[in-house]
C-alpha cells in the first residue's frame, strides 16, 4: 500500500462529516518564499530544543521562521501558540485558511493548503521550511524520510501510528518544537479545567458506560481510546465500553463493526456520528433502532459542527465540542 493510501484508509474514520476524504491543494499563489510563520510572535523558550518522536529525537536548533503543518490538527494548534504555518492540510475541508469556525487564532496571510490526499513533497520544499509538524497521522516511515530530508519533522510519538497521537501530547510535542511550552501547557490547562468542571457536576455519569459509534455507508464502526472522540467522553467521567476496548487492536483508534454485530457498542450512552450521511440516514437505520441505549432515549447524534468539533481534536475544538455536547449528554442520562 502506498504512503498515500495508507493515509486515506487511516484518515477515512478520523472524518465525521459528509465532506470530500481530502481539501484539495490551491495553486491560486504559489509565492510563499517571503512568508513568515511567525510574523510578530517571539518564542519563549530558549533553543535549541528537542521532540521525541517514533523516529527519534528531533532537535530543532533555531525558532523556526517557516512552519509547514501536514498532521490531523497540527496548524490549528500552531496558530493557537502564536505560529502561522506557510503551508498547511485542511483535513475536514473547511475552506480558506483551512481554521475551523470556532479558531480564535487567525492567519495574516493564507497558508498554501497541501493535498491530503497524496503529499506533494516538491512543493512542500518549494516553501522552504524550517520545520514540519506531522505529529497527527499514519506514522508511515517512507514519508517521514521524505519529510525530513526537507526539514526537521516532527513525527508521532512512539505507539501513536494511524492518527492516534492524543490531543494534549499533540500540544505537547508542537509547543515544543516551536518553543512555547508554556503556552502549550496554558492551552492544556484550559481544557482540562473545563472538562474537571463538568464530570465535577455530573458525578453520576462515572457510574455508566459510553460509546461513540460511527456510520458510513458502508459499516459501523466503534471508536476506542486514543481517538479525540473517545477520550472526551472518558474524561467527562463515561467508562469505556469494555468489549469494544478488547477487540481494538494496537495502533488503532476504532473497530469495524457489521450491521450483525454493531450491538456490541451498545452502552449506557451511545454517541452516534453519521460520516457521510444526513443524521437522519443513521436514526432511521434499523441497526441504530436497535441499540437499547436508543430505545430507552440515551443516544445523542452529532450533528456536523458537533463532528467536526471533537474529530478536530484541538484545544479551541475541544472547548466548542463541550459547549455543544454536554447539554445533550445531560439531556440523554436523564
Amino acid at each position: 500500500m502506498t504512503s498515500g493510501m495508507m493515509r486515506i484508509s487511516a484518515a477515512a474514520m478520523a472524518l465525521t462529516t459528509a465532506v470530500a476524504l481530502a481539501a484539495c491543494s490551491s495553486d491560486d499563489d504559489d509565492d510563499t518564499s517571503s512568508s513568515s510563520s511567525f510574523s510578530d510572535s517571539t518564542a519563549t523558550d530558549s533553543f535549541p530544543v528537542s521532540v521525541d518522536t517514533k523516529f527519534g529525537e528531533v532537535e530543532v536548533k533555531e525558532q523556526p521562521q517557516k512552519v509547514v503543518a501536514l498532521g490531523w490538527g497540527d496548524a490549528e494548534i500552531a496558530t493557537e501558540l502564536g505560529v502561522q504555518p506557510v503551508g498547511a492540510v485542511d483535513w475536514l475541508g473547511f475552506g480558506g485558511d483551512g481554521l475551523s469556525p470556532w479558531a480564535e487564532a487567525s492567519y495574516d496571510e493564507a497558508p498554501e493548503i497541501i493535498d491530503s490526499q497524496e503529499l506533494d513533497f516538491e512543493k512542500i520544499a518549494a516553501l522552504d521550511p524550517d520545520l514540519i509538524l506531522d505529529v497527527r497521522d499514519t506514522g508511515d516511515e517512507d514519508t517521514y524520510n521524505k519529510l525530513s530530508a526537507v526539514a526537521p519533522t516532527v513525527a508521532v510519538p512512539e505507539d501513536a501510528d494511524g492518527f492516534t497521537t492524543t490531543w494534549d501530547k499533540q500540544v505537547e510535542m508542537i509547543s515544543t518544537a516551536l518553543g512555547e511550552s508554556q503556552k502549550g501547557e496554558d492551552l492544556v490547562t484550559e481544557v482540562n479545567d473545563r472538562i474537571t468542571e463538568v464530570k465535577d457536576a455530573h458525578p453520576e455519569w462515572s457510574e455508566k458506560t459510553g460509546t461513540v459509534l460511527a456510520k458510513t455507508s458502508v459499516e459501523w464502526a466503534a471508536y476506542s481510546a486514543g481517538d479525540a472522540r473517545a477520550d472526551l467522553l472518558q474524561g467527562l467521567g463515561f467508562q469505556p465500553n469494555k468489549e469494544i476496548s478488547d477487540l481494538t487492536k494496537p495502533g488503532e483508534f476504532y473497530v469495524s463493526l457489521s450491521e450483525e454485530n454493531a450491538d456490541k457498542a451498545d452502552s449506557d450512552v451511545v454517541v452516534g456520528f453519521p460520516i457521510m450521511l444526513t443524521a437522519d440516514e443513521l436514526t432511521n437505520d434499523k441497526t441504530w433502532k436497535r441499540l437499547t441505549a436508543v430505545k430507552d432515549g440515551h443516544a445523542v447524534v452529532a450533528d456536523e459542527d458537533l463532528a467536526n468539533a471533537i474529530s478536530l481534536g484541538t484545544p479551541a475544538s475541544m472547548l466548542h465540542a463541550l459547549d455543544l455536547l454536554v447539554p445533550q449528554l445531560e439531556d440523554a442520562t436523564e
